[in-house]
């Protein structure tokens, strides 16, 4: 994947010659009308959450006509989660959790701390969307789990998509496990369609 390069949000917050000023140009030129949350994430949230640690953004610059701009990014975070046992594919699955989980036989549900991948989406304006693929952009995002996975250990991402046929073969097709439903918080409703968001979790 030639041609791009990602930077971490919180970087040129700290950069004594960009700043907040600089951050906040970049994230205007972002557009996502398939998602009003993940568009809203990025003008809206993840300065204050990179300040905060609470998660990493990682802006996808890709090259075009002799300079870089926005073609994507993702945001990654720490996340713990429960899993119904009953959904779980097969006894192989339940391997695997049964390495990094703990089991609550009176709720009989496995809790599990993972990597989030919390957005991730694509530049719309001018057309920058076509600098890279939807693929493209979620390999970067992996890649980054493995290098925190590397240092601190861990096999499971997870993440979390609407219920929505489209993205769900997405993500499957990219290595993903649909584990069930979650209710959407009081706070998602107003910009998430449906009712439920779906679970996902990947082995790494």
């Amino acid at each position: 994947m030639n041609g791009y390069k990602g930077v971490n949000l919180r970087d040129i917050l700290l950069n004594d010659t960009l700043g907040e000023s600089a951050a906040r140009s970049l994230l205007s030129s972002f557009s996502f009308p398939l998602n009003p949350d993940v568009e809203y994430f990025l003008k809206n949230v993840a300065i204050e959450f990179s300040r905060q640690s609470i998660s990493s953004t990682y802006l996808i610059m890709a090259s075009f006509r002799g300079t870089y701009v926005l073609a994507g990014y993702f945001t990654l975070a720490n996340k713990i989660f429960c899993i119904d046992k009953q959904c779980l594919p097969n006894r192989k699955w339940r391997s695997r959790l049964s390495k990094f989980d703990q089991f609550d036989n009176e709720i009989q549900r496995y809790t599990i701390s993972a990597p989030l991948i919390g957005q991730l989406g694509k530049n719309y304006a001018n057309s920058y969307d076509k600098l890279i693929t939807g693929d493209e952009l979620l390999r970067l995002a992996l890649d980054k789990v493995r290098e925190m996975q590397n240092i601190v250990g861990g096999k499971i991402v997870y993440l979390e998509c609407e219920q929505k046929d489209s993205l769900i073969d997405f993500y499957s097709r990219n290595g993903f496990v649909n584990l069930g439903l979650r209710s959407l918080d009081k706070d998602e409703t107003d910009k998430l369609s449906g009712h439920y968001l779906v679970q996902m979790l990947r082995y790494m």
